[in-house]
């Protein structure tokens, strides 16, 4: 299974401990990540390949992937109450992974109710 990991700068503390919650999972897992995502991932521990960061192009990067059916699964923890100036970005991954029937979980509730199963 590859794993596209998002998070928001005022959730990257918060996705990093899911991640470490789940690593027994995960570890079987391929994971992706916007680049300060992973570079946040990495310090935890987990291997994870970092694409561009998000205002760069990262979430355009797995927006692509999840359009080519090439992501099986993105966790993306957002920051509802912050203003992203790379908005558009955010919008078009949701809107990508929703044409695309990509699982999509934007907040720890729903990650674990996905990697439960």
């Amino acid at each position: 299974m590859k794993i596209a990991i998002i998070a928001h700068d005022g959730k990257k503390a918060e996705m990093v401990q899911f991640l470490l919650d789940y690593k027994s999972t995960l570890n079987q897992a391929e994971l992706i990540a916007t680049g300060t995502t992973g570079s946040h991932v990495e310090k935890a521990g987990l291997k994870v390949t970092k694409l561009l960061s998000g205002p760069l192009g990262g979430d355009a990067q797995i927006a692509a992937l999840a359009a080519e059916k090439k992501v099986d699964l993105v966790i993306f923890f957002r920051d509802p109450l912050d203003k992203h100036p790379h908005e558009p970005d955010v919008q078009m991954l949701l809107r990508i992974c929703d044409v695309h029937n990509i699982p999509l979980a934007t907040n720890p509730a729903t990650a674990k109710l996905i990697l439960n199963q």
